[in-house]
């Protein structure tokens, strides 16, 4: 096969894999704004393209490690080998996720790619290919994260229906207390981008100068929140259902802030899943040689990731959107922002630890934490039941299928 033919399968392979990235993930940015009636399903497929290219496009990174780096033992695949492997990763992961997404089911996009990258390892070079010092990391997570998620939202939710929802003059509470989530939403997404944070922006800001322009950040947001919030709530004093009104639309404003939020960083993070494996064929067919090490991102190979996202979320992203937003329990945009702020702090937290964490997973559990903060009336346990068990499945369907793949890819080509 010439190596133009190979760039123009890798690069089918990468679209599709990006568009069912795109389809499938938008729901751990979108889904609880539309299920909470904060977004429709335009506004938020709008948004959701708008940040999520941004992300992918100006802040998905330079270089990418190669892929499988960490997962194989490099040294036993030869790089025309290697090719046809990352090809069958492409199509197996890209495979698992549209039916993931057809069945309307949020699973996690990086233990797909693990598990169709070890498929091809033992497909090729057997057991003694394969680096398993992750599995134990993985198995963990699909503990870890959702429950993560689950008990810093239920925190979340009932501080916001006890001090606010609940109080005798919820008015007067939310002037006091929605500059404070303001303060707090603003100050730790501003800390998450400015200090380690998204790898395309460069920031190497030492950790005292970004703490205080990300507290300077939400004093500013805080403040100006404040007087907006307080026009608002004042407008509807007086009228009891007003006043309810009022109060959820703040959570609104604070619910689509953070949603637009996830949407950037992950379209500037898990972007590397779809241009990993088509970065690491790329330099192959340029060079000949197994790339070592991180691999540059050739433009081209960027801007694929980055539209086939937007073009599969806003073909197929209001399937799982369903199921975040309100399969799983019934959403306003107050329990709609405890989940998305709960999750979104939960994966900051943990990456800046360097704990094994799933975005999906943890604002699977976030949703559920929600629901439990209202009693286990209010969860559907059979929609649990099928996302659970997608979760355990995602690994060993994507490393089968890789094999079959792989074994069809090196049969025919």
């Amino acid at each position: 096969m010439t190596a133009e033919l190979i760039l123009i399968l890798a690069g089918l392979f990468g679209f599709y894999m990006a568009f069912n990235i795109g389809a499938n993930d938008v729901a751990n940015a979108m889904g609880t704004s539309v299920g909470s009636r904060a977004l429709t399903i335009k506004q938020a497929i709008l948004a959701a393209a708008l940040f999520e290219f941004a992300g992918a496009f100006f802040a998905g990174g330079a270089v990418t490690q190669t892929i499988g780096s960490d997962l194989l033992h490099l040294g036993a695949f030869e790089p025309g080998i290697y090719v046809y492997g990352m090809l069958a990763v492409l199509l197996a992961t890209a495979i698992w996720l549209h039916l993931a997404t057809h069945l309307g089911l949020p699973v996690s996009t990086t233990h797909s790619v693990v598990g169709a990258v070890w498929g091809f390892g033992v497909a090729h070079g057997g057991m003694d290919a394969v680096v398993l010092d992750k599995a134990g990391q993985i198995v963990a997570s699909w503990f870890v994260s959702p429950l993560s998620g689950l008990v810093l939202a239920l925190v979340l939710y009932r501080i916001v229906d006890r001090q606010i929802l609940s109080h005798p003059a919820p008015l007067r509470a939310t002037r006091r207390l929605a500059p404070v989530f303001v303060f707090i939403v603003i100050a730790v997404l501003a800390l998450s981008m400015i200090y380690k944070g998204l790898k395309g922006l460069r920031l190497d800001l030492g950790l005292p100068l970004a703490l205080g322009l990300s507290v300077a950040a939400g004093l500013l947001a805080a403040l100006i929140a404040g007087r907006l919030f307080a026009r608002r709530l004042d407008s509807a004093a007086g009228d009891p259902i007003a006043e309810k009104r009022a109060i959820e639309r703040v959570f609104v404003a604070l619910q689509v802030l953070t949603a637009c939020y996830v949407a950037f960083a992950h379209g500037a993070n898990d972007v590397s899943n779809a241009v990993g494996p088509l970065s690491s064929i790329a330099a192959i067919v340029t060079t000949g040689l197994m790339p070592t090490g991180d691999v540059s991102i050739p433009s081209w190979v960027m801007l694929t990731g980055a539209v086939g996202i937007v073009i599969g979320l806003a073909a197929l992203g209001h399937k799982v959107i369903a199921t975040v937003g309100s399969k799983i329990t019934e959403m306003t945009p107050s329990r709609g922002f405890a989940a998305q702020f709960g999750a979104a702090t939960t994966v900051l937290v943990a990456s800046k630890l360097g704990l094994p964490i799933s975005t999906t997973h943890t604002l699977v559990g976030a949703v559920i934490g929600v629901g439990l903060a209202r009693g286990l009336a209010h969860l559907d346990f059979r929609v649990l039941r099928d996302i659970m068990a997608s979760w355990f499945i995602t690994l060993p369907f994507t490393g089968v299928l890789t094999v079959v793949l792989y074994k069809l890819l090196t049969a025919l080509l």
